[in-house]
């Protein structure tokens, strides 16, 4: 009679015990916002649902993901992170660089690579990418995640262009970024800011003639269809960064820190499979879709034309940033010749 009164007993406070335990559980649970640039199946939405996946795999968290529009332009989803309301942002240094000036380095042509083994090592070891940006985005109050590529730069134009004498006169539409508009000051073209949303307009209406992104974003939204002659300059890749509210992060247990600096891995892992391929199968559906497409591929004489005009970039980069940019360059130029060179 003991010993089941006893066994009871030790029932009942097991049974408290775990129910203590799911109910903490289920308190401690939270549903996070993420937003991004992009639209459904783009790289930086890839990107948000492995994000997603790795977080609800390995815990109780809910990610809630947003697409392009959903709330709003970059800048007004890069100000509710700021602000709380997203815990959450990728927001590419075309836009960052407002905010965070030396991320525009990105932007000045031909200090990247374009052979996709060679950008994926140096976005790998890159110490600027690793150690200097972590600090920069920080002190602008965000927790910088991962930085990761989406794809080699194409300029669509209304005509096929291999020298910058074939830009002259022509309006480019650029980020609202000012080392992004030297570069095409540079290139002889005039720059010209536009939010994405007007784009495809501008375009259609001869506003301006050309723009510059990846491949897949280009078929994705359609942009052949106003803009069909694509020129591969090789001057650069696009970039783009997944980071977190500082003041969120900061906040949270170490457990939860690791949980999301291991969904930000995960999905870097994902979307570098992901991206492999994804130019070539991208310019054949673009291809498949439209008969008035042209494709001009810069040999080395006409890239290096283009090239010659990047050190006022690099100059007006450094003007910008001061010496945080000057010191930032000459790491990221180490870094390159440390990758090359393995």
């Amino acid at each position: 009679m003991f010993k089941n009164k006893t066994l009871k007993q030790m029932v009942g406070v097991s049974f408290f015990t775990l129910a203590a335990f799911g109910a903490t559980s289920i308190a401690n649970a939270a549903n996070w916002r993420y937003a991004h640039e992009e639209y459904e199946g783009d790289v930086q939405d890839v990107y948000a649902y492995k994000f997603k996946e790795y977080i609800e795999d390995n815990s109780d968290h809910t990610l809630q993901v947003f697409r392009f529009g959903e709330l709003g332009e970059s800048d007004d989803i890069m100000e509710q992170t700021q602000a709380g309301i997203l815990q959450f942002v990728n927001q590419s240094p075309g836009f960052t660089g407002a905010l965070i000036p030396e991320a525009q380095i990105f932007f000045i042509p031909y200090l990247m690579p374009t052979e996709m083994d060679t950008v994926i090592k140096f976005f790998r070891e890159s110490k600027a990418i690793n150690e200097d940006f972590p600090e920069l985005y920080a002190e602008q109050g965000l927790e910088l995640l991962q930085m990761y590529p989406e794809g080699e730069m194409v300029v669509t134009v209304d005509e096929p262009v291999t020298s910058p004498a074939d830009f002259d006169g022509k309006k480019i539409r650029t980020m609202t970024n000012p080392l992004l508009a030297s570069t095409y000051e540079a290139f002889g073209a005039t720059p010209t800011p536009l939010p994405w949303g007007e784009v495809y307009g501008a375009l259609q209406t001869n506003m301006i003639q050309g723009q510059e992104n990846p491949i897949f974003w280009i078929e994705s939204g359609g942009l052949y269809e106003v803009s069909p002659n694509l020129v591969f300059t090789k001057h650069g890749w696009f970039t783009t960064a997944s980071m977190a509210n500082k003041k969120f992060y900061d906040g949270l247990s170490e457990e939860d820190q690791k949980l999301i600096q291991d969904a930000a891995d995960f999905a870097f892992e994902e979307i570098i499979d992901h991206i492999d391929g994804l130019a070539e199968e991208s310019l054949a559906k673009i291809e498949k879709a439209s008969d008035e497409v042209t494709v001009t591929r810069l040999n080395d004489e006409q890239v290096e034309a283009f090239k010659e005009r990047a050190p006022q970039v690099e100059k007006k980069f450094i003007e910008m940033t001061g010496e945080s940019g000057r010191e930032l360059l000459n790491q990221f130029k180490s870094d390159l010749e440390t990758v090359v060179g393995k």
